[in-house]
């Protein structure tokens, strides 16, 4: 990992009280929600990576708190860097600032993780669905949502599911 990308790491969990996590040997800078805007004009302004090349997020459901992450990736294009960036958010009215005043093109991005996911951003100027109808309920990125009336299998309710679901006949 490059000397530079490891300073503004260790700077952004300096001003933001921020930890690192490592995983598949990318280091990701984890940032309280309520902080993600300054951190975000910081990464621009200081940092110098002008482009925010995604927006996305994690479900951890049964989780609560924090049940999302929500991952950014940012770029210098010209330093050629890219800075991973998380914010962990509740599941109860999962909300955090819009980092489109920073980066425009957040935009469409924060709007596509608020439609599958339900997390708002704080001073969005069009948060809507942008890809699911407009009157469709729920959030189809979410762990919880139902997949055609079948309750998702996962580690925790393994067995409960095996149990109920019809053996092969011989």
């Amino acid at each position: 990992m490059s000397e530079v990308l490891k300073d503004y790491q260790k700077r952004l969990a300096q001003a933001f009280d921020a930890d690192t996590s490592e995983h598949a040997r990318q280091v990701s800078v984890i940032i309280p929600a309520e902080k993600i805007l300054d951190a975000a004009r910081m990464i621009h302004g200081e940092f110098g990576f002008d482009f925010l090349a995604c927006v996305t997020a994690v479900d951890y459901w049964p989780e609560e708190n924090p049940r999302f992450h929500v991952a950014y990736v940012f770029r210098s294009l010209a330093k050629n860097l890219t800075l991973l960036v998380r914010a962990p958010v509740p599941g109860t009215e999962p909300s955090l600032p819009s980092l489109e005043s920073v980066y425009k093109n957040a935009n469409w991005q924060e709007r596509e993780v608020y439609d599958m996911f339900g997390i708002k951003f704080e001073g969005h100027p069009d948060l809507r669905r942008i890809l699911m109808p407009a009157d469709w309920q729920g959030h189809p990125q979410r762990k919880d949502y139902p997949l055609g009336y079948e309750e998702p299998q996962y580690t925790f309710n393994f067995d409960e599911i095996q149990a109920r679901k019809p053996a092969p006949k011989e």
